[in-house]
């Protein structure tokens, strides 16, 4: 069977989501695949994984978020392969489907540099589906570490000193501190211990030297050990070696290494750049492939004078949309235009009432509470539904106020 549309889209992540939105508001027939029936919010995975947040603040369905344009059809299966000289996407099923257009938003994968180890050893941070796995081992793993009668703690290592991994550990180290203590017993949480380890020498390293000692002074504090400077040569069930010799025993080891374009941009015959994505046109079209937009973590974009842009949601939501204003001219015989991204800067939580902030081009700098509040006000945005937003404020404020955790995840860790 093939079916044809002006537009498909792959892959529903902020960039799929915010084209597709855009091209039905302008009557555009579109397909969006995905093999999830819901677009996730990964920038709070970490949250879902540390039960902070529950599964359904960071889910919602695409055909809630597509309800009002009838142009919109949404497609749940997986994508086998991509013809994008013919503009056609078959599913794993084996229905092929055409369009005039193309558009590849398939996201990204963990990479992990060929580590020994790593893919099979270690637990990675970009799906829900990821985070439901890693939040079950932390409960199964504390839950066995209180029965164990030698009293040895959970050793938790986080690869990876970016911003996902700086909240990652951040906030597993204040659930040691706060709610393991509560939830199990403060012997347990008093044995137990994380470190942030990565190649790199400081901590979040696209940031201002200001704020790398301010989230660095704050991880400390919140008993974060943390190891920079040296890469990690191998992975284990029972931790990690570093390239100067040295290990760290561990029962989990969570990667947030750096991520690589998906399958599905791999197989597809377009020139791959870093990280495995695609280096796009201005136009954020595809090189050599007419009619062929690639966007999101699929992608490597510059700005108009060559500068490359960040792999942020912010960046990719904004590319969506202008990508979808382009092909809209492609079907109407105007002009495309050169991607024009507005820059809003980088920001990571760090704790309880911490986190650094450098908003816009000028990279404005908030380090503590008031980077915080931001940080909190820009998720909350970001969310995709009212319902998200409040659930979400609900349990920010709950854990805030109480360190309850409502949404421990229970279930077999593997």
């Amino acid at each position: 069977m093939e079916t044809s549309f002006q537009v498909i889209v792959v892959g529903g992540g902020f960039a799929g989501v915010a084209a597709v939105k855009e091209l039905g508001r302008k009557g555009v027939k579109v397909l969006l695949i995905d093999q999830h029936n819901y677009h996730q919010f990964q920038p709070l995975l970490y949250q879902v994984a540390t039960a902070q947040i529950g599964v359904s603040e960071v889910t919602r369905t695409f055909r809630g978020l597509f309800q009002r344009y009838r142009s919109a059809t949404v497609l749940t299966a997986k994508v086998a392969s991509v013809d994008v000289a013919a503009h056609t996407v078959t599913t794993d099923q084996g229905d092929t489907f055409h369009a005039d257009i193309l558009v590849l938003a398939a996201g990204a994968e963990a990479n992990y540099f060929n580590t020994p180890g790593a893919q099979e050893n270690a637990y990675p941070l970009y799906s829900v589906t990821d985070a439901v796995r890693l939040g079950n081992a932390m409960v199964h793993t504390l839950d066995a570490a209180q029965r164990d009668s030698g009293g040895g703690g959970v050793h938790i290592v986080v690869v990876g000193g970016g911003p996902t991994g700086v909240e990652t550990a951040g906030a597993i180290a204040e659930n040691f501190k706060y709610v393991i203590p509560k939830y199990f017993s403060p012997e347990l949480a008093a044995n137990s211990s994380v470190h942030l380890v990565d190649m790199v020498p400081s901590v979040l390293t696209p940031f201002s030297d200001k704020s790398k000692a301010y989230a660095t002074k704050r991880l400390q504090e919140a008993g974060v050990v943390l190891k920079m400077g040296s890469g990690v040569t191998d992975v284990r069930q029972d931790g990690v070696t570093f390239a100067d010799g040295t290990s760290l025993p561990a029962q989990i080891i969570v990667w947030a290494g750096g991520l690589k374009a998906g399958a599905v941009v791999a197989a597809s015959g377009l020139e791959q750049g870093r990280g495995g994505r695609i280096d796009v046109n201005p136009d954020l079209t595809a090189p050599g492939a007419p009619g062929v937009y690639v966007l999101g973590d699929a992608a490597n974009m510059t700005d108009a004078h060559g500068v490359k842009l960040p792999q942020l949601g912010s960046c990719a939501q904004q590319a969506g949309k202008w990508a979808a204003r382009n092909i809209h001219a492609d079907l109407t015989g105007g002009t495309r235009a050169p991607f024009a991204y507005v820059d809003k800067g980088y920001m990571a939580m760090i704790g309880r009432g911490a986190a650094v902030a450098e908003l816009g081009p000028k990279r404005i700098q908030m380090q503590g509470p008031l980077a915080f509040l931001a940080w909190l006000g820009v998720h909350v945005v970001l969310l995709s539904g009212n319902r998200q937003r409040i659930s979400a404020l609900v349990s920010w404020a709950d854990d805030y106020l109480t360190h309850s955790r409502s949404h421990v995840v229970l279930g077999n860790p593997d």
